[in-house]
């Protein structure tokens, strides 16, 4: 069963229809939205601050979700994917951005609508990725703008196919509830 833990008065929101895998943590100022998939191993820490997640949004296998005290919180819009090992500490994703394999985003940093970070980049605290580009690299740079159908495309399949690999799993078990 899943760790979902109150702490300082706040306990996670969960949304309806969601897939939380059964050794993924939650943790405090946490809401989470309609037709969400957490996957193994996936810690979301509200212990400090706020974290809020739109809906469709998928955060998969060993993802960190944190922020810093009192300073930064971290919004994810809707239908946002969230790659494996991906570190977010107190950012704002707008929504149908694509967070690579392994990138790291800092506090205060902002992914704008339908934005792609690049597997394994690092996104700087206060950087400004505009919507529809791809930022890549150590730190993350601006690469090229992205065609917007094309990258909503990309990223509504991402998002569509996480749903449906959700659903291969009984959520109710996942959430503790039998």
């Amino acid at each position: 069963m899943a760790l979902i833990k109150s702490v300082r008065g706040f306990t996670p929101q969960i949304g309806a229809n969601c897939y939380i895998a059964e050794n993924a943590t939650i943790v405090g100022d946490v809401t989470i939205g309609n037709d969400c998939s957490l996957w193994f191993n996936t810690v979301l820490r509200g212990d400090v601050n706020t974290i809020k997640i739109g809906n469709r949004v998928n955060i998969q296998d060993g993802a960190v979700l944190h922020t810093l005290y009192e300073k930064s919180v971290i919004e994810i819009g809707n239908d946002v994917s969230i790659a494996h090992n991906v570190t977010i500490h107190g950012a704002d994703i707008k929504d149908g951005a694509l967070i690579g394999i392994g990138a790291t985003v800092l506090d205060h940093a902002v992914i704008g609508e339908g934005a792609i970070i690049a597997a394994g980049a690092l996104v700087l605290a206060n950087t400004i990725v505009e919507p529809g580009s791809i930022y890549a690299g150590v730190p993350a740079r601006f690469v090229k703008k992205v065609d917007p159908q094309q990258s909503k495309e990309l990223n509504q399949k991402i998002a569509n196919n996480y749903l449906m690999y959700a659903s291969w799993y009984d959520k109710e078990e996942a959430k503790g509830e039998k």
